[in-house]
């Protein structure tokens, strides 16, 4: 005999299963998702990679030095957190932030005032359709595009695309491996080919590294101080040790130069971090690192505007 659904139990097992796909999209949107899973929705390709735990930042005290910093100080920006609500040294958790060829890529996790941020976005004469927001910068190819990933998570992008910002909402390749520090950078080859916008005293030490697969420099509280660490996967073997020797001969030239100026390296300014560096090869990869004293990092993040 066929088992027959009477109306009233059918109607229940719709609902119910109505019931578990709602419950498992809510689950999906809420869960966190890993800082692996958020870089595979960037676009990484010949990108400038940075990523911040500002909640470690925090707990090291090192965040609240940008009090004083030109960030802190900018009217643009104080006006921004006034009206929408939003201040990365109380607010934000993360940062992981792709600078493209394309664009500016922001993967933000925190705490947002969705409402504020919306009315911000209208007073600014953009607009929000669902729940993507538009507006325009500073300037009219600077396009900001924003939306909701999750509650606590923002997808911004600065692109000529006023629509950038969807295309961190599906995922892609991302990266094989990631820094265990508060503070990282993956570096891409083309930047460190063109020397652009590195500070002078770090050239010599990027045309060194400037042919090697991937480069990642990460930052990490050591003691009382920070520690900047050097990661390069070259092509093989003999690469690396060719690589590893250069940043080697690099220092120690840099260190001649301030002697024969009869100077000391001053752990206050570049020339005391840059010559403190010490390197290795291990197999394909090239091992750096370098000690940054704390005065160092305030006098970095202090200084006032020109």
């Amino acid at each position: 005999m066929a088992f027959k659904l009477r109306p009233w139990q059918l109607i229940l097992l719709i609902a119910a299963l109505c019931a578990a796909a709602v419950g498992g999209v809510v689950w999906y949107r809420a869960r966190a998702l890993s800082t692996a899973a958020l870089l595979k929705r960037l676009p990484t390709e010949d990108a400038l990679v940075i990523y911040v735990d500002f909640n470690a930042l925090r707990r090291a005290g090192i965040l609240q030095l940008l009090d004083g910093s030109k960030t802190g100080e900018d009217a643009d920006y104080q006006a921004f957190v006034r009206r929408a609500h939003l201040d990365y040294q109380r607010d934000l958790d993360t940062a992981l932030v792709a600078f493209a060829p394309t664009g500016k890529f922001m993967l933000l996790r925190g705490r947002f005032d969705w409402n504020s941020l919306r009315a911000y976005v209208e007073a600014e004469h953009g607009r929000c359709e669902g729940s993507l927001c538009r507006v325009v910068g500073s300037a009219p190819e600077r396009r900001i595009s924003f939306f909701p990933l999750q509650s606590g998570l923002m997808a911004l992008a600065v692109s000529p695309d006023a629509s950038a910002a969807l295309r961190l909402s599906t995922s892609g390749q991302g990266m094989a491996e990631l820094p265990d520090a508060p503070i990282w950078l993956s570096i891409p080859g083309a930047l460190l080919r063109s020397g652009e916008s590195l500070p002078a005293g770090t050239r010599p030490f990027a045309r060194s590294i400037e042919r090697a697969q991937t480069v990642t420099l990460s930052f990490a509280p050591e003691a009382n101080r920070l520690a900047a660490r050097l990661n390069v996967r070259c092509g093989d073997e003999r690469d690396a040790a060719q690589v590893a020797s250069q940043l080697s001969e690099t220092t120690r030239l840099l260190r001649s130069l301030i002697e024969r100026e009869h100077q000391k390296p001053n752990p206050a300014d570049l020339s005391g971090v840059l010559t403190s560096g010490a390197f290795r090869s291990e197999g394909r990869r090239v091992i750096g690192y370098w000690p940054i004293e704390r005065v160092f990092v305030e006098n970095l993040l202090t200084e006032p505007r020109p």
